[in-house]
């Protein structure tokens, strides 16, 4: 008879390997994944993955790997296929703790950083070198642990971009964030003969030219299908690893929920927030509330971007990897960020164009809230108005929608009105409707294309079909929303479904800053 698995310490916010292997918690063995990329072809690897996605706990796998902690690797794949009779030296660099603001924090950072390594490794500091002189001390190390050791050196460097990001809204500080990081990085370089292994993981993908200017054989790992999972969770490890920990809990609400994240292979889950769901029993936007995404929500204001287009992105693979402090692309900044993921991809002559979505419902319905403070002006009005939504959709009253959308409008300010660049262009309206509905996770299509047009908005939800069509006039209604969705029999293409569709043509006044058509006919089964 099959004994089910016992169930065991959860590894929530644990990123050492050896905590995990000797506390006997949870750990999905991703060691396999890890000699693979050892021995393929290359010595020096970037992974990009958004925060909070296990990339620390891999660096520290690899770590205790190159040192040759064999215990620790009993019954994982890699205790079968590596030589553990050797032992390579390791010098790792974490920027992960911390702020730095200036020059001299982040120097000091450095320094400590580098003076670790050497009192774990027993290699005194050479007193010719300057203090400040980082890129030296870095190489002398690299020299002295090859020629102490007998084995070449592993480097392994965690979130290797924070000390930009940290600073990315002052866009002089994060640049001299980014002189201090290149020449660092820069021995990389000129160390090759020296290093064994080479591996940098950050959230974001800084270019060779701004950031690894001579490290040509650097390997960008990010996009390549064969390492889509070598951070995450798949369906795979949360069905057997995990099995435990399922029962009570909806396997097809936590797919809708937390999976989704894809880099062109298979999908995965964030491990924070499933790690969160099995010690809470609940489902909660746990990833997202680690980090509101300020920059990102003042960013999209500023360029006035259509709410309902950001879950349908197209971008190209160069744009996804372009990303520097003078040039933040919103597509490349949403997709690093962990607020979109690859959908599909279409591949032509020399370039490869992904179409982007958001990855789960957590992302959706959360990055839509704060849209939705951002959009009215006032952090507390969305949520009042997110709520009774759902009571109204839940009841089936179309009707009721008016007054709740009216009420909305009127209760934003004049002067915030005037202040805010996203309130000055036509598409501000539809997306304050959409981010309502993307706020409660739903099913939303945008310009649904029938064939006779493009639907607006349609949003499923409730056992019914919403159908909308906006439009914006001076100030008189003139119905033509509700007209187009007659005319051009939007309803058809729902029929089948066996549902109540509810046709709702929208019309907003320039003048009024307000609805002043709000109508509605429902088609009954």
């Amino acid at each position: 008879m099959h004994t089910p698995p016992s169930r065991r310490r959860l590894p929530i916010g644990i990123q050492t390997f050896r905590e995990i292997r000797e506390d006997g918690c949870y750990y999905v063995d991703k060691t396999g994944l890890a000699i693979d990329l050892i021995e393929s072809p290359g010595t020096a690897f970037l992974l990009s993955r958004p925060r909070r996605f296990g990339k620390s706990l891999l660096v520290d796998t690899l770590k205790e790997l190159f040192e040759g902690n064999r215990a620790l690797f009993t019954g994982l794949a890699a205790e079968a296929r590596w030589d553990w009779s050797r032992r390579y030296p390791v010098i790792r660099i974490s920027f992960g703790g911390g702020v730095a603001h200036t020059a001299s924090q982040f120097g000091y950072r450095v320094q400590s950083n580098l003076q670790a390594n050497r009192t774990a490794l027993g290699l005194p500091r050479p007193p010719r070198l300057p203090p400040d002189d980082v890129a030296g001390d870095l190489m002398d190390m690299i020299v002295q642990a090859h020629a102490a050791h007998g084995e070449r050196v592993v480097v392994l460097i965690d979130e290797y971009d924070k000390p930009i990001l940290d600073n990315i809204q002052d866009p002089e500080r994060a640049r001299e964030m980014r002189e201090g990081l290149k020449n660092l990085y820069s021995v990389l370089k000129d160390a090759d003969a020296h290093l064994k292994f080479v591996f940098l993981t950050g959230v974001s993908k800084f270019s060779k030219v701004s950031l690894f200017s001579g490290l040509n054989h650097l390997t960008d790992l990010t996009l390549q299908p064969r390492w889509s999972a070598l951070c995450g969770y798949t369906d795979h490890d949360l069905d057997t690893v995990f099995a435990p920990e399922l029962p009570g809990l909806d396997r097809d609400e936590i797919r809708r929920w937390y999976n989704g994240y894809n880099w062109r292979g298979e999908s995965v889950y964030n491990p924070f927030d499933v790690l969160l769901l099995f010690r809470k029993r609940q489902f909660m936007p746990y990833w997202f509330e680690t980090g509101t995404p300020t920059f990102l929500v003042k960013l999209l204001t500023e360029r006035r971007e259509f709410t309902p287009n950001l879950g349908r992105m197209m971008a190209s693979g160069t744009l996804l990897s372009t990303f520097d402090v003078d040039t933040i692309p919103t597509e490349s900044l949403m997709f690093q960020a962990g607020y979109l993921t690859i959908a599909s991809e279409r591949i032509r002559p020399g370039q490869i164009d992904f179409q982007l979505k958001y990855p789960n419902q957590e992302v959706q319905a959360s990055l839509n809230d704060v849209l939705l403070q951002s959009l009215s002006g006032d952090v507390s009005v969305p949520g009042r108005q997110i709520s009774r939504l759902w009571d109204l959709l839940e009841a089936g009253d179309p009707l009721a929608l008016r007054d709740l959308f009216h009420a909305f409008f009127a209760s934003i300010p004049n002067d915030w009105y005037r202040n805010s660049p996203i309130a000055q262009f036509e598409g501000y309206w539809a997306s304050i409707f959409y981010s309502h509905f993307a706020a409660l996770g739903l099913d939303i299509r945008v310009e649904d294309t029938t064939n006779k047009g493009r639907i607006d908005m349609v949003v499923l939800a409730c056992g019914a079909v919403w159908i909308f069509e906006f439009k914006v006039v001076e100030l008189v209604p003139e119905g033509r929303a509700i007209e187009q969705i007659r005319a051009k029999g939007y309803a058809e293409k729902y029929r089948d479904r066996g549902e109540p569709i509810h046709l709702i043509g929208v019309e907003f006044s320039r003048v009024e800053r307000n609805l002043v058509a709000f109508d509605v006919e429902t088609l009954s089964t």
